[in-house]
């Protein structure tokens, strides 16, 4: 991992070169300090830009290629809240850029702190899922998937329906419209009925919520200890069952020879 070049573009903003090398092959992306950390590579040759991808993975970062509509260019942006799932050497080389940046004074010193603390603390991210929001709103847990991407909500809307969570019921969906970001939003009783499926669900579907409801912990351990005893107490609450209105939970059973599909209702909490 190594870091050249650090510098002030002409329009001002902060830029520097970061690349990364594995097993004799090299690529080199540009970092950006705006807004956010801005890590890109992009190419019109798309095999360099899924090697470019492969490399961030290989460092901990997931990042997905895309093409530009109205061209032949292939690229990859990864932004603050990703590359804090870094391994701790690409962290501590994103780290380097943005404390030479301040020293120099190119940037506000509390923004960069910001950024810093992120990157020093680091982001908890689960291969093959993407980064989920977690924190309070007014004393009410949220927990949610931002992208401007249609399509990469829509993953995440069948995800979510695979898992076994009803749309409606247990999270919401908002596309896209006048430029804004859309978003998925898991309710409390979505989280806890993945807790549930975790431990009462089968195949496929435990797996995933497993997975989900551990992650959701995680992502919450590192919001501070309020949210992770908010989201604590809906996991556990979720796993007991008898929490839950667990609408549309089928078991078919045998009963004189024929087979009978039950429906499951339990009474909802008050989380």
């Amino acid at each position: 991992m190594q870091v050249d070049n650090i510098r002030l573009t002409k329009g001002g903003n902060v830029a520097a070169d970061l690349i990364i090398s594995e097993a004799g092959v090299a690529v080199k992306y540009n970092v950006y300090l705006r807004n956010m950390v801005e890590l890109r590579f992009q190419s019109a040759d798309r095999y360099r830009v899924e090697l470019a991808a492969r490399l961030l993975k290989l460092a901990g970062v997931n990042a997905e290629v895309k093409k530009r509509e109205d061209s032949d260019v292939w690229y990859v942006y990864v932004y603050t809240y990703s590359l804090a799932a870094g391994r701790k050497e690409f962290r501590d080389a994103v780290i380097k850029i943005i404390e030479a940046t301040r020293d120099n004074d190119w940037i506000d010193a509390r923004k960069a702190e910001g950024w810093l603390e992120k990157l020093k603390k680091g982001l908890t991210l689960i291969e093959g899922w993407p980064k989920y929001e977690v924190g309070l709103a007014e004393g009410a847990l949220a927990v949610r998937y931002r992208s401007t991407n249609p399509d990469s909500i829509e993953r995440e809307r069948r995800r979510l329906k695979k898992m076994g969570l009803a749309e409606g019921e247990h999270f919401t969906v908002k596309m896209p419209e006048e430029g804004r970001d859309s978003y998925v939003s898991v309710l409390k009783e979505g989280l806890a009925y993945a807790a549930w499926l975790s431990v009462h669900g089968s195949g496929e579907q435990q797996k995933l919520a497993a997975e989900y409801v551990k992650y959701i912990l995680e992502r919450a351990k590192e919001e501070g200890e309020e949210v992770y005893e908010k989201v604590g107490k809906i996991v556990e609450e979720g796993m007991s069952r008898g929490y839950l209105t667990l609408k549309g939970l089928e078991k078919r059973v045998e009963v004189g020879g024929k087979e009978h599909v039950v429906k499951v209702i339990v009474q909802r909490s008050r989380i």
